[in-house]
């Protein structure tokens, strides 16, 4: 990587692109968010997380885009090994998969080298030391600075970790999906990997802005998310009002209390809250100013936890696509 690109830790929030193209609705209009994007750039964002699978193929289009004549000014991540395939999500790690995903990752993106690029999932029948070998590969060649895997285990990551030097860690990461806590968040920092928090607002829960599920547009992804059905959102809403209050005593916005929490978590942990409005993304950054002490970090553990949010994070399907320790 270049000595000219920031590094994966400054700021310690970057953004997380997805939702423009994918997942939580329409997608933005291309000339919206473009300017979006050039509008994050210059509030101070410089990391940005984009994947083959959002969009199928079009956010990494909208980056470079947007981007790539910031290119060196920026700190550019991408995943490979999910995408959308004859119509259907499709789960594929081998090589020469991984191969080919990058180069039309470059392609799409515009530039020649991507700083850090993911695993996006690990794939059940190809061995990881296989699939990061092939990333290895791939930093050798220059097309990659550094590798990444997303919502795998330890163990997993160990395991990688004797094949090639990891990077980072992406994975779910917000007071109401604690999971890193049983194991991946203690092995990132013994081994030097960076964790990276996606959905560090619980995809909205956190802010507030999200009362029920039928607000949600047709194609949101959180209407197959269990924590968001007429089952278990109600009182997952009753959860809120001692986390908003909070925000309110201490002067902040509740996803600005949000990313704190997450950001105070380790010093080797940064945050990829995504989102398709320009007001929310300056609000986020700012999440950095906000300083916890012991007390406030115990109480917000005690108000939103594994034990008291009420459903399971992913439905069945999605759960078989991930990798991670479950509580």
């Amino acid at each position: 990587m270049s000595n000219k690109h920031p590094n994966l830790l400054t700021p310690s929030i970057g953004l997380g692109c997805m939702n423009l193209s994918h997942a939580y609705g329409s997608p933005v209009a291309e000339e919206e968010a473009v300017k979006a994007l050039h509008e994050a750039f210059d509030m101070g964002y410089r990391h940005f997380d984009t994947a083959t699978l959002y969009g199928g193929g079009k956010n990494e289009l909208l980056v470079g885009k947007s981007l790539k004549h910031l290119r060196n000014e920026l700190f550019l991540a991408s995943k490979c090994g999910m995408a959308i395939v004859d119509g259907k999500k499709e789960i594929n790690g081998r090589p020469d998969n991984i191969r080919q995903q990058c180069e039309n990752s470059l392609k799409r993106l515009g530039v020649e080298h991507i700083d850090l690029y993911y695993l996006h999932r690990k794939d059940p029948n190809v061995a990881i030391e296989e699939s990061v070998g092939a990333l290895n590969d791939l930093v050798q060649e220059g097309k990659i600075g550094a590798i990444g895997l997303s919502e795998v285990s330890a163990e997993t990551l160990r395991k990688a970790h004797t094949e090639a030097p990891i990077t980072a860690l992406q994975s779910e990461y917000s007071l109401w999906t604690r999971n890193p806590e049983i194991a991946t968040l203690e092995a990132t920092k013994e081994l030097g990997v960076t964790f990276v928090a996606f959905s560090p607002l619980a995809r909205g829960y956190l802010t507030g802005a999200v009362k029920s599920a039928e607000e949600l547009e047709q194609g949101d992804i959180r209407l197959n998310m269990p924590r968001f059905n007429s089952e278990h959102y109600p009182s997952n809403l009753a959860l809120l009002n001692d986390f908003i209050g909070m925000a309110n005593e201490i002067g902040c916005t509740p996803a600005q209390l949000a990313l704190a929490w997450v950001l105070h978590q380790g010093d080797h942990v940064v945050a990829i809250p995504g989102t398709r409005f320009v007001k929310h993304m300056n609000d986020n950054l700012s999440a950095t100013d906000v300083k916890l002490s012991e007390s406030q970090l115990s109480d917000l553990n005690n108000m939103i936890n594994q034990t008291n949010v009420s459903g399971t994070r992913y439905n069945d399907a999605q759960q078989k696509e991930i990798d991670t320790e479950e509580f």
